[in-house]
């Protein structure tokens, strides 16, 4: 049996704060490994900036390197809107003796009253929240929190950087700024 964390999203670009925080909860928690989900189209976000196809290669080269980071592709196979209600019931059904848990950002913990068919979901993983020192979250779901360093990356920021001009090294892996830089992506000149 293995002990799983899956982390889920656009990763509209993967950033090295999904890394750390990727890295810290698998140490913290002990699990094998932690699986990075890219989404086809997020029920509770706009599309994404760049194709499914680029998005999952950026996340390929973010996580190689890392004996522990894997990419599932089930979000993208299915396509369509991407509710984790169904991407739980397809991993239990395929990996039944394995151990999931599902990491979610600490502003996510109190949305999760929205999310598809929550009371099904809730039952069949355990959420693991990320939190921050000195801030509570509160949840009337079985969130596990795990407090992690401040990180204050986040792809929405990179891709307003790559608009405006600026820099975004050292705020994603190399291999990721490598592919943005050679595909182009999100309007970068080198």
């Amino acid at each position: 049996m293995k002990r799983i964390g899956l982390l889920g999203g656009t990763f509209d670009p993967p950033h090295l704060g999904h890394m750390i925080i990727a890295e810290h909860i698998r140490e913290n928690l002990e699990l094998d490994e932690v699986w990075f989900i890219p989404s086809h189209l997020p029920p509770h976000k706009q599309e994404a900036a760049v194709s499914a196809e680029d998005r999952l290669q950026m996340v390929r080269k973010a996580t190689e390197g890392n004996p522990h980071f894997f990419v599932s592709e089930i979000e993208l196979n299915r396509e369509g809107k991407s509710y984790t209600i169904d991407t739980m019931k397809s991993l239990l059904k395929e990996y039944p003796s394995d151990e999931f848990c599902f990491i979610i950002g600490g502003d996510m913990v109190q949305y999760l009253d929205r999310w598809h068919k929550i009371e099904e979901l809730n039952e069949l993983v355990q959420f693991v929240g990320v939190g921050r020192e000195g801030i509570a979250l509160d949840s009337h779901f079985n969130v596990k929190m795990v407090e992690i360093p401040r990180i204050d990356i986040s792809s929405s920021m990179i891709r307003q950087r790559l608009t405006d001009k600026k820099s975004i090294r050292y705020l994603i892996p190399e291999g990721v700024f490598h592919f943005i830089k050679e595909n182009a992506l999100y309007e970068f000149k080198p």
